[in-house]
């Protein structure tokens, strides 16, 4: 049984990628600053901006293990606006620095960390280069969030720089929903600039959780990052007419077909094996 570390466990992906590692048979280890109400898990209580407290926990706990086989980094800030600036800054940066450099220290050679669809160019409000989004441009900060996951990916470059046999694989997640959050999804087509702002794109955590797990498993070595998105928008007009109506001018790079995601996941597919099992539009159908 592999032992496998999810810092943010507590949190909104982290519940279904701990629920998801569980149930493939992973040992996992929950590490989190705070536990929400009701949540029954244990959680080893760490400050992620300690970074003797992220080594202790990386290469031992009493009681609990004296190694882990891979790292999942959850833990973070999760968006422009929740706090100051600097303070999401500091925080978000100074965590998965702390989670690489630990994890080298440790001899931890496999570590998936959950970086952003914002470093794309989000909002949006200047067009992205082409449609769908891919990883193939330079990533665009647009908020100091999104600029502390900028970094964090120009850091994992370099970390796997200096040791060629570790894997570091950002994955740059979609809006994630739960699906007690779809019922809100029929009142997004009455403004399409509502989500505009991300390319209507949207990520259920459960598949999500099975990116984590495939970039866990995926025979890749040194530094890369993938888009992790639904297969289809969050919208029910055609992703083409929603582009020619709100992106005009933005190319399409490729054809798209009826509600397809505009946050390209083909690379995620090629090379992690990827595929979203799960559709708001199966929710609101089993509700309605």
């Amino acid at each position: 049984m592999t032992r496998i570390a999810v810092t943010g466990g507590s949190g909104k992906l982290g519940r279904a990628v701990v629920a998801d590692l569980r149930e493939h048979g992973y040992d996992v280890v929950v590490l989190d600053a705070v536990v929400p109400p009701g949540w029954t898990e244990g959680v080893t209580r760490i400050d992620m901006t300690d970074y003797g407290q992220v080594l202790g926990a990386f290469t031992r706990l009493d009681d609990r293990y004296d190694s882990l086989d891979g790292v999942v980094h959850l833990a973070a800030i999760p968006a422009p606006g929740m706090a100051p600036n600097a303070a999401t800054f500091a925080n978000n940066v100074v965590s998965t620095y702390n989670v690489f450099e630990a994890a080298r220290v440790a001899g931890i050679t496999n570590v998936v960390w959950a970086s952003s669809e914002t470093v794309l160019g989000l909002p949006l409000d200047t067009p992205p280069p082409y449609l769908p989004i891919d990883e193939d441009y330079r990533v665009r900060p647009e908020s100091s969030y999104s600029l502390g996951k900028a970094v964090e990916e120009e850091m994992a470059h370099h970390f796997c720089r200096w040791n060629p046999a570790a894997k570091i694989v950002g994955l740059r997640f979609s809006n994630v929903m739960e699906p007690a959050d779809y019922a809100a999804f029929p009142s997004f087509e009455d403004d399409p600039m509502t989500r505009k702002w991300n390319a209507w794109g949207y990520i259920d955590a459960r598949d999500g959780a099975q990116a984590v797990r495939k970039a866990l498993e995926a025979d890749l070595t040194g530094y890369d990052v993938f888009i992790i998105a639904n297969a289809d928008t969050c919208m029910t007009t055609p992703s083409a007419d929603l582009v020619a109506a709100v992106f005009p001018g933005v190319p399409l790079q490729r054809p798209v077909t009826g509600t397809e995601t505009l946050l390209s996941i083909d690379k995620a597919r090629r090379v992690l094996g990827y595929e979203p099992t799960h559709s708001w539009r199966d929710q609101f159908t089993a509700t309605t």
